[in-house]
């Protein structure tokens, strides 16, 4: 490493942990040593340090104790925890991590001054975030994190780059300004769309608002990992080859953000640049190249994507639009609206069918009736019908629903087409940006064509598209297929784990929960909620030595758990011998692990002798005492917790849901959103264990959020498991 690079990095670190120490001794005397402090929705406190240091900080005298293991740290010191990168290079690495933890003290005394976050920033990143983005990290839809700290050289570099990483399917995380622009101010004035859902996050217009991209890079292996607090080593390992991020830093550069990179690189995360720096090959910590300059804003993603070695899929769809899957969650508003199809404004319908080898011309995209360009005066509405014809050697009737359910995922991949639901319920809306680049409607069958080859291609093997905007001609397909809708859902509500002797794995997300085995049953989805056994099957099918594997159910070992040979087998084997056994049906007996990407959580309450839900979007405090973050801290990570169990939302209507333990009679509280959410099937499935009032005697956030005011409510509406038999 340069003479430089070490000189600002040991400056910046000297700046930060002596602006960190007058910040705490100003504030101490005004507020208290025992001042509490906190970032929003975390179970992990100040994640950076809990993980690095296994020190919990809530106080400002916590703050304090954190500062003097930093300051140990920065002298390459003995610290509590044991973390120490070195010596040479290290000790400069150790500075880094020092000016790390000293600027997540900073950042939770910018929360405690209302400081953080800034208008129109996010800041700190919740716990509930990390784990929405778990399972798309995993399968892919988000390739990598750039971390974005500065601002391009003009605005539409800046667009032009994020629109290069959006293409890629990468996260652009943005913080700091250079004189009062950003990355964030440039693409507002170019009109970009920013949010989550755009894969465009600013955190905040200072540069310590970084710190938030990196806590939120650590608790991954603390969320996903199954490691705990203090396990420095593995945590920073975890990162290194788990967590696909990079820095890229733009237009600007000081000894304290010098001293900021030294503590990415630490984690393995590289430097991408544009300033002139002394560039930097593999160290210890990095994969490959540590620090590269790139001024070419052109080349600057495929220098970032090469120095993390982030694999990308690009899909190959001749579109006259940006297509990517960081376009999924874009939102076609009223003011940009060029034409919708269904929802209230007309008729709109999408089917999905199998065919005969000559019934289906591959490639064939055929419209009946006037395209978007042909718009009645004044109207901003078509009717819209959606056929495909797909045929394969390999294809199944039962495969027919699940390749309909893509093509909301396909449409909604285009920039400027936003789509929502499905079947003969769907909403499609194509902005005036995408019509004006010359978008028409026979691009949606060029999409589908072209990706259901590239994702099916394993059971499709040609694929032709209709399009109809004619009125008559879509109120008699919709009349025509509502019966196939019909059967399609009585076929698959009739299937039974006791029906098939095979279910199939999902070990996708091993790639963040190594332990973590999901085994996916007719009547148990997985606990992510995007995976059916009917999905699995056909993922098998796809790609035979994929994440969705068969197992043969075996010897019966024990009916009412749910509890078989091969399957505790398969478990044991793909969980590293980490699980011996697993019930289906139990959350008390050798439940099934969690990863961190589930829906809901599952939790006794011993004293209602029931137990409780609560999904993911709940920030409440429940009846256990703990918030939906809290409790996800115990469940995931690939571990078996008995008495907590993570769950799809569907697997609570399951009859198989925790049947061992008492099925859906022992659910005594879940939030009043979830109760909505499940609306009528949750009606029905009560009516369908005898009690039709059953909904009404569990208890949500209105009624109580203590296990005393719960029992009080219980006993009032006389819920069965006050009378059932003990859950311990």
């Amino acid at each position: 490493m340069s003479d430089l690079l070490v000189e600002l990095g040991t400056k910046g670190s000297e700046v930060i942990l002596n602006l960190t120490n007058s910040s705490l001794e100003k504030l101490i005397p005004l507020k208290g040593k025992n001042q509490k402090v906190e970032f929003p929705e975390t179970n992990y406190y100040l994640p950076l340090i809990n993980g690095l240091l296994n020190l919990v900080v809530k106080t400002l005298e916590d703050c304090q104790v954190a500062l003097k293991q930093a300051t140990a740290l920065s002298k390459s010191m003995p610290v509590a925890s044991g973390i120490n990168m070195g010596a040479g290079l290290g000790s400069v690495l150790n500075r880094g991590l020092a000016t790390l933890i000293c600027e997540e003290i900073l950042a939770t005394l910018a929360v405690f001054n209302k400081e953080h976050p800034q208008e129109g920033f996010l800041g700190f990143i919740p716990d509930k975030i990390l784990r929405s983005l778990g399972l798309q990290l995993v399968d892919g839809r988000i390739a990598g994190i750039a971390v974005i700290l500065g601002a391009a050289k003009d605005d539409d570099a800046a667009v032009d780059l994020i629109r290069n990483f959006q293409s890629k399917s990468i996260v652009s995380l943005l913080a700091g300004n250079i004189k009062g622009n950003s990355v964030k101010a440039q693409l507002e004035r170019k009109g970009v769309e920013l949010g989550l859902e755009n894969y465009i996050v600013p955190l905040g217009a200072d540069y310590l608002s970084v710190i938030y991209a990196v806590n939120f890079a650590v608790r991954a292996p603390l969320i996903y990992g199954g490691l705990k607090p203090g396990q420095w080593q593995g945590i920073a390992e975890y990162v290194r080859n788990r967590v696909p991020a990079f820095v890229l830093l733009l237009g600007h550069v000081d000894e304290v953000i010098v001293a900021t990179g030294l503590g990415a690189l630490a984690f393995g995360l590289p430097i991408i640049t544009d300033l002139d720096v002394p560039q930097l090959g593999k160290i210890d910590t990095t994969l490959y190249e540590a620090l590269v300059t790139e001024k070419d804003y052109k080349k600057i993603p495929s220098k970032c994507i090469l120095a993390r070695g982030i694999k990308v899929r690009l899909a190959e769809v001749a579109v006259p639009v940006p297509y990517a899957a960081a376009f999924e969650g874009e939102r076609v508003r009223r003011e940009q609206l060029h034409v919708e199809f269904g929802a209230k404004a007309s008729l709109a319908l999408e089917y999905l069918s199998s065919k005969g080898v000559d019934e289906v011309d591959d490639g064939s995209v055929e419209l009946t009736g006037p395209d978007i360009d042909q718009l009645e005066k004044g109207s901003k509405s078509m009717p819209l019908a959606i056929v495909v014809d797909v045929y394969g050697r390999k294809m199944q009737k039962d495969f027919e629903p699940i390749l309909e359910r893509q093509i909301h995922r396909f449409v909604n991949y285009a920039m400027g087409i936003m789509h929502i639901g499905q079947r003969d319920m769907n909403w499609i809306r194509i902005s005036k940006d995408a019509f004006s680049k010359g978008f028409r409607l026979k691009h949606l069958g060029v999409i589908l064509h072209a990706m259901l080859h590239q994702e099916y291609n394993a059971i499709v093997d040609k694929v032709q598209v209709k399009l109809y905007t004619k009125k008559e001609d879509v109120v008699r397909i919709s009349a025509s297929v509502k019966e196939v809708f019909d059967q399609r859902d009585e076929r698959i509500s009739g299937m039974t784990d006791e029906s098939v002797d095979t279910y199939y794995s999902c070990l996708l997300c091993q790639s963040f929960a190594p332990n973590h085995v999901c085994v996916v049953t007719p009547e148990r989805l997985g606990l992510c909620g995007a995976y059916s056994w009917l999905d699995a099957r056909a993922s098998f099918e796809i790609t035979p030595t994929g994440p969705n594997q068969p197992i043969k159910k075996g010897a019966l070992i024990d009916e009412r758990f749910g509890q078989w040979e091969n399957v505790n087998e398969f478990v044991k084997q793909k969980s590293n011998k980490t699980i011996d056994k697993v019930s289906m049906y139990s959350l008390m007996d050798s439940p099934q692990s969690s990863c961190g990407c589930f829906e809901c959580i599952v939790a006794i309450i011993p004293e209602a002798n029931g137990v409780m839900i609560v999904h993911r979007d709940h920030s409440g405090m429940t009846p256990c005492g703990m918030t939906f973050t809290t409790l996800a801290g115990s469940v995931g990570g690939g571990v078996q917790t008995p008495g907590f169990l993570g769950v799809g939302k569907l697997y609570i209507l399951s009859k198989k849901f925790i049947s061992a333990d008492g099925g859906l009679e022992r659910v005594v509280w879940m939030p009043k959103e979830l109760k909505e959410m499940l609306g009528d099937k949750l009606k029905n499935r009560a009516q369908e264990i005898g009690d039709a009032s059953f909904v009404d005697k569990i208890a949500d956030e209105t009624i109580a959020t203590t296990s005393e005011d719960l029992l009080i409510f219980l006993e009032k509406v006389k819920h069965p498991a006050l009378t059932m038999p003990p859950m311990i």
